[in-house]
């Protein structure tokens, strides 16, 4: 990644929220070093790390360039050393989080941020064992913290605004989007309104109106869909027509003093009710276990993140601004002494058919983007073609040659067979990035198109000089077997 802005961090606590932000920090290309006592915490977390991973090159399309390294520690001390960052995600009980914050205060370095994981006890509270207080804040993320941008900042009456103000820095460098709560209260923003609709399930599902899996389907099917992209007001403003809020408000405002609500009590958490729930919970997860849940969870949320990704809309924003940010950027300057590396991906599952294999259509769009990759590495980047320049692909030939499945790497080496001075002729060659065994090949021609004039037009002498000295280099390299080929006829 370009600018890295930390390369060292400590997480204390390797339950689902520590596991999931050492995945985090990893796939960012920070090495993490992790203490939690319980002997099974490696085993766990390096399971939660490996469904991140898997989740993560589904959303990115491919590895990074470098992932930070993880490792376990017994020793507290050892794992905040020299971390520049440290996040403490401890189990929700405040002493045991004030005694493990000052521990970490007193052996990390002076100028380490620390922040807690907690879901909504008070950062002051928190930080009045600790020597250096100024230094801390709350960082309340969501599970799964590798795929949901959100994080929850607060500080406390001795938290550093300083701190605060840094702590957004890194988090969104690592592609999140950090909401500062303005001032301190139990359960921060999220989680409120989280426990208000908590409550009301627990007593639906107390009541027998609804059972633990029609509860979540009321929510899957009609206005969790709606929050993933506006949340609750800009939803209700548009519910209110073209007179908006103050329509809605008062149309349906009236409603918030009807007596149906169960807002300020809790059913009482019974035996008898734990066990309704828990057999309930067990109907709906249908046999699977936690990890294939996650999995499933994962797939999901990266479905949704990619489509509001194409959008540009809520969460989907800022993971294309976290995707872009993170992938190498196109050069000029080429090494054209061998074919260019110029495109790496992962086959993610939507670019899979019902063998789980990746599907016609996709090795189509593959080639393409190595293409783009071409196009831009020799001058024709997105400035370029603003200003009414770019590359029309006009004769393509693909041969499939081995499959490639779900979860699998791959690279694209272009060969540049030829160049005048409005075309390039290129060889792509898809080769599995682990094996390196050859996957596909796709013979292409260019034509540098002005598309203000609407013409074929010759390519600037800047790109041309480009064009014709990858060409005169590629000339030294073996000409393609399949170059050139066309279908055989069969009679």
């Amino acid at each position: 990644m370009r600018g890295l802005a930390i390369s060292k961090a400590a997480c204390v606590g390797a339950g689902v929220i520590g596991g999931g932000w050492a995945a985090r920090y990893a796939w960012n290309g920070i090495d993490v070093r992790i203490h939690d006592p319980d002997p099974e915490a490696e085993r766990r977390c390096r399971e939660v790390i490996a469904n991140a991973e898997r989740a993560l090159c589904h959303l990115h399309g491919d590895m990074p360039a470098r992932r930070g390294s993880v490792t376990f520690t017994d020793r507290l001390d050892e794992a905040v050393a020299d971390a520049e960052i440290i996040q403490e995600s401890v189990p929700e009980q405040v002493a045991l989080k004030q005694r493990i914050l000052a521990e970490i205060d007193a052996a990390a370095p002076a100028q380490a941020l620390i922040g807690s994981s907690t879901s909504g006890l008070r950062p002051s509270e928190l930080q009045a064992e600790m020597a250096r207080p100024e230094r801390f804040i709350v960082t309340h993320p969501f599970n799964p913290v590798y795929l949901l941008p959100l994080v929850e900042l607060c500080g406390g009456a001795k938290s550093n605004q300083v701190a605060l103000e840094r702590g957004a820095a890194i988090y969104r460098h690592l592609g999140m989007r950090p909401l500062i709560v303005r001032r301190e209260i139990d359960g921060f923003v999220a989680d409120r309104l989280l426990e208000a609709l908590w409550r009301e399930a627990l007593w639906l599902v107390h009541d027998e109106v609804a059972t633990v899996e029609e509860v979540d389907d009321a929510v899957r099917f009609g206005a969790g869909l709606r929050w993933a992209l506006m949340g609750s007001f800009l939803t209700y403003r548009i519910a209110g027509g073209e007179q908006g809020m103050r329509h809605f408000m008062a149309q349906f405002g009236p409603a918030l003093s009807w007596p149906w609500t169960k807002l300020m009590d809790v059913p009482e958490l019974t035996d008898e009710f734990i066990d309704r729930i828990a057999e309930q919970s067990d109907d709906q997860a249908a046999g699977r276990s936690i990890r294939e849940l996650e999995r499933e969870r994962d797939d999901g949320l990266v479905a949704l993140l990619e489509g509001l990704s194409r959008e540009k809309l809520a969460a989907g924003e800022t993971v294309a601004q976290h995707v872009a940010a993170t992938r190498p950027a196109a050069t000029a300057d080429l090494d054209a002494t061998a074919p260019l590396d110029l495109y790496r991906g992962y086959v993610t599952p939507a670019m899979v058919d019902y063998n789980d294999h990746l599907t016609e259509s996709q090795y189509v769009e593959v080639f393409g983007r190595a293409a783009t990759a071409l196009m831009e590495a020799l001058g024709a980047d997105q400035d370029y073609r603003d200003a009414g320049g770019t590359f029309f692909t006009v004769e393509s030939h693909q041969r499939y040659l081995q499959e490639i499945g779900l979860d699998e790497p791959y690279r694209i080496e272009v060969q540049v067979l030829g160049a005048d001075d409005k075309r390039v002729h290129a060889f792509l060659r898809m080769v599995h990035a682990q094996s390196g065994d050859l996957l596909a090949t796709a013979e292409q021609m260019y034509l540098h198109v002005d598309r203000h004039a609407g013409r074929a037009t010759a390519a600037p002498d800047a790109m041309r000089a480009r064009m014709d000295r990858v060409a005169g280099a590629h000339a030294d390299l073996d000409w393609p077997e399949d170059a050139g080929r066309t279908m055989r006829p069969l009679r």
